[in-house]
Formats: structure tokens, sequence, C-alpha cells
């Protein structure tokens, strides 16, 4: 069976193809590029950044848009990948073609095309879907896929043929100034956009290690030697007085004219470079745009706020692990079963950190403090200006020496949480320490007490000390052993010694007039039970029935209890 003749893959190489011998080859250089140009990079972007245009971006964020269009994680890492290849195409240029001072009639078009692939096709589209993703993506560690996009775009130069020869080294390399042009020309990609990430870093818990991690990566890239001095000249290009600006004279910059064709006569090179930074600004932003410099005091207000939050964090990471290391080993089985200890002021939930260990604590330390100092790096901050943080921070630790309590001021009325309390209490950072002082029978029933068995423990318990209330009280008001022995079991010692804290100072707590009482409500905790039954087990091993066990018990408890008597009356002794 005799197969047809294949057919030319496409039109347009068979029609570069026929014309080949009549077409000088100039021309034919043109058709190729052609070719190239709208194919791939074009049908690429369009597909992935569609939704970016200037045009749909603007009816996207208008009350009356009837679509919303929210990129997926699969998405984003396509754009990067495309963003990684353009970057690549784009640094093959030959070193005697890469300067646009070099630039001359007889450069091939290829080359032409190579230079304006990434400003022509990608950058305000890009720019767009950054600020849509800085803007809406949630606050979790699924940001560092954006973030990774982010970072590979303002990095050209790890995708440089030079590359290689210079990963063998693990010290940062300078930043070449061969990028300066690259960097003056994306300066709202390094700028504006750096901004957006520090609001997002100040609303997250830096406490995580996937957030310290986001921190890190972003504090490095903009810490390597030479980048921020790079962005610092293109801000000072951009702000410099300039006495005539052609109206929308920019756009010669960002894309060719609707009815021109890519390939027409490449513009005269322009020397201002000031106007260069201008023409890409006002085409991202507009001729009306609001700039704010990266290294103004605004920014920089920003800067120390997170590298407050930075410290706090790192405070918190620690007390976290030396309270993990404090833990006793026998309370995991405890945990492992749901019982926690009998708090009764109850604390905060704890941390995830508890769950990931001690190795992500450590992570989480060595991220925040390589951050902290990057950011002192790129921004100049001081010795003593991360001092007056710190001191700042109010690290005056409490009686236990952790516990720290929000930042707030005060008021007239007392204390007055600031913003950055407020964010503090929210993720858990810090708290006020509150005590129960209330009626220890009257709380609310724990996770690790059995609801009925409290309830009917409590009704007990109340009819007793009705019924012998002034028995009780006549034991308790005996001077012997005797008497000592029933205030230790029928009293609550701390009601007399409690009082009010606060921050701002502490008073007396007036004390309510309460008799001598007997409790049984321990008798209505998990714990206590399961001990009790781990004792008569272990009792049955060695044939003791549960009468004479309990018999023992309860010795065993008397004992123990004029032992605790004796030595209380002696403190009470030496405090006199």
């Amino acid at each position: 069976m005799a197969f047809p003749h294949l057919q030319q893959p496409s039109f347009l190489l068979a029609s570069l193809k026929a014309d080949s011998i009549n077409k000088p080859f100039a021309q034919r250089c043109q058709d190729l590029v052609k070719v190239i140009e709208d194919f791939p990079a074009k049908v690429f972007v369009e597909m992935w950044l569609h939704h970016y245009s200037l045009e749909m971006y603007q009816k996207m964020q208008s009350p009356h848009a009837k679509e919303s269009f929210t990129p997926t994680e699969e998405h984003v890492l396509v754009v990067r990948l495309l963003l990684k290849h353009l970057h690549a195409f784009a640094n093959s240029l030959k070193p005697e073609q890469a300067s646009p001072s070099t630039h001359s009639h007889a450069t091939s078009p290829l080359e032409e095309f190579k230079r304006a692939a990434v400003p022509r096709f990608v950058q305000q589209k890009l720019y767009l879907f950054l600020q849509h993703c800085f803007g809406h993506w949630p606050l979790d560690a699924s940001f560092r896929a954006v973030l990774e996009m982010w970072l590979s775009y303002l990095q050209p130069w790890r995708y440089a043929p030079e590359k290689q020869a210079q990963s063998s080294d693990s010290q940062p390399r300078c930043v070449s100034e061969k990028w300066a042009p690259f960097v003056q020309e994306n300066l709202l990609m390094y700028t504006k956009l750096f901004v957006g990430f520090l609001n997002r870093a100040l609303r997250t818990d830096l406490v995580s290690p996937k957030n310290a991690l986001m921190v890190f990566r972003v504090a490095k890239v903009f810490a390597q030697p030479n980048l921020a001095e790079m962005i610092q000249k293109g801000e000072q290009l951009f702000l410099e007085p300039e006495l005539v600006i052609p109206h929308r004279q920019h756009r010669l910059f960002t894309a060719p004219t609707v009815t021109g064709s890519f390939l027409s006569p490449w513009p005269p090179a322009v020397t201002d470079a000031s106007f260069k930074v201008k023409s890409h600004v006002y085409g991202l932003e507009g001729q009306d745009c609001k700039y704010t410099p990266m290294f103004g005091p605004e920014v920089r207000t920003l800067v120390l706020r997170l590298a407050q939050l930075i410290t706090q964090a790192k405070q918190t990471a620690k007390s976290i692990s030396d309270q993990c290391v404090e833990n006793p080993a026998g309370h995991s089985f405890l945990s492992w079963l749901g019982f926690s200890p009998t708090d009764p002021n109850g604390l905060y939930p704890a941390n995830d950190l508890d769950e990931m260990g001690q190795d992500s604590v450590r992570k989480t330390d060595e991220y925040l403090e390589k951050a902290l100092e990057y950011l002192r790096q790129i921004f100049r901050l001081s010795e003593a200006q991360l001092a007056q943080l710190t001191f700042a921070l109010g690290t005056t630790q409490d009686e236990n020496g952790k516990k720290q309590l929000p930042d707030c001021i005060v008021g007239d009325d007392g204390l007055i949480l600031t913003p950055l309390g407020r964010y503090q209490i929210i993720n858990g950072l810090r708290r006020f320490e509150i005590e129960y002082q209330g009626d220890s029978e009257l709380q609310p029933i724990r996770s690790y007490e059995i609801p009925s068995l409290v309830r009917a423990l409590f009704r007990l318990s109340s009819t007793i000390n009705r019924r012998f209330a002034g028995q009780m009280v006549a034991l308790c008001s005996r001077d012997d052993f005797l008497g000592s022995f029933c205030r230790y079991h029928l009293t609550e010692p701390v009601l007399a010694n409690r009082h009010l804290l606060s921050p701002v100072g502490r008073r007396q707590v007036a004390n309510h007039a309460r008799g001598p009482r007997l409790s049984l409500r321990f008798l209505g905790s998990y714990r206590t039970l399961l001990s009790l039954l781990l004792v008569f087990f272990v009792a049955s091993l060695f044939c003791i029935g549960p009468l004479p066990c309990s018999l023992l018990l309860v010795l065993g408890y008397l004992l123990y209890a004029m032992a605790m008597t004796l030595l209380t009356e002696r403190g009470k002794l030496h405090q006199l």
C-alpha cells in the first residue's frame, strides 16, 4: 500500500521554503522571526496571561464584572517556567550585541526579537498578574509559588550563560552592572511589589517555618551585592525632575503601534536613562501615578515593623522550644489519651510548632535570624536601631521568665492595644496573664473531666458542706494538730494571697468570707480515675483484693496528708 506524500508541517514554513530563492536573506530572516513571534511566545502569553491585559484587568476590578479569575498554583508554576525559558532565550544574545548601544542596522532580526521578547510580551501582563496575586492570594504557605515566580523574573542573571561558572561558589555573587538597565526598566517589579510583599508579611504568622522561609527568600534575593544600589539608582532616575515629558511617549518602549510591524525600523537609542525609567513607570501605572520610593521613609517604617515582628517571632519560637523541653516526659502518654494538665487558668491553644518538633523551631529561628540580617544590609539598619526595636517590644519578662504582654499603651481607662498588640493576640504570639479568681467549684467543666460525674460530686459536696458546716468551722478553729489537719483539707489557702494582676499595677482583691468546705471535684477527672484503675490492676497482680487495696490507699494518703500538714505549719512559722 502506497502512503500519501507527507504534507509540510506549517504553511508559513512552506511559504518560506518556496520563496527562499526569490527573497533576499534579510527578508527571509524577518519572515522567520515573524513565525517565532506569532506562535510560541505570543501563544503562551495569551493562554496564561490573557486575563491580565490592561483592558481585561480593569474590567475585572470593576464592581460590575461578570467573571472573576483566580489563578491556581499549577497556573503560577507554568507561568514561572515560561519566564525561565524567556530569560534564557533573551540571555542567549551574543556579547557584542547584548547592549543596545552597539545596535545597528546589521543586527539580525532574531537578536532584535531576543532583546524585546520580555518587555514586549510579558512585562505589563506579568506585572498586573503579580499585583492581582499579591492582593488576592490567601495568607498561607501556598503563596510560595507566587513568590518564587516573582523572584525568578527579578533575577535574569540566574539564567545567563555565565551562571554555571559561578554556581560553584557558595558566597553570593555581586550583580554585574550590565543588569542595571534591566533593573531600571523593571523598577516597579522590584519596588512596588516589594512593598506589597511587606504588607503581606506584616499580616502573617512568622512563627510558622513556611512563612519565615518566604521572608528569608525575599530578603536574601534583595540583599545580593549591588542590587540594592541599582534599585536606588533607578529610583533616583525616576524622581529627578525633567523639563519636558512627551505625552504617552513611553508607548514606544512598551509595545509597537497597532498598524506597525514588530520588525519596523528600530527607534533611535535613547541616551536619557531617566526618561527610560519614567517611560516604564508611566507605561504600567499611568501618567498620574503616585510612586512610593522603596528607600523612602514610608517603606523604611514598614521594614522596621517587619524587623520588630521578626524579633518577636524569634522570641516566641524560643519560648515554645523551652516549653517543649521542660514538659515532663510522663505527660506525653496522657496527652496521647487526650488528657491535659489540671490548669485552672487554661492556656491558649498550642502553636503548630508543638506538633512539628524541635527541628522546625530551629529552622524558624535560623530563617528569621538570616532574614533580619539581610534586611539590615539592604536598608542599612544600624545595630542601635535593632536594639531599640528589641527594647520597644517590651522584652522584660514576667515572673515566670517567659510570658510577655501584648504591645499596648496606658490610657485614662487602662491599657489600650496598639495595632501590633492586636496582631500579637490574634496570632497567639502574646497574651495577657488572666487568672481565674472565682470559686474553683464553679469553674466550667474541662475536657479532661466527666461532666455527669463532676455535677454529681458537686451536689454531694454541697450537701455535706451545708449539713456539717458548723462542725467543720469548729474543727478548723482548733489550735492543735487536728485543727491544722482540717484546715489543710477544708480551706483554700490560695484565696488569701490572690491579687488583681495588671501591667500597670496591682491591688489586693477584696476577699469574700468563705468558710471551710469539702471539695470532691478531683474525683471527676479522667486522670484520677485512670490512676486508681492502674493501682487496682497492679494490686491484683500481687493478689491484693479491692477492699485491702482501698484501705492501703486511704492509709497512704493519711500519712501523706499528715506530712504535708506538718510541713505547711512549719512554713507558716518561718514566715512569722
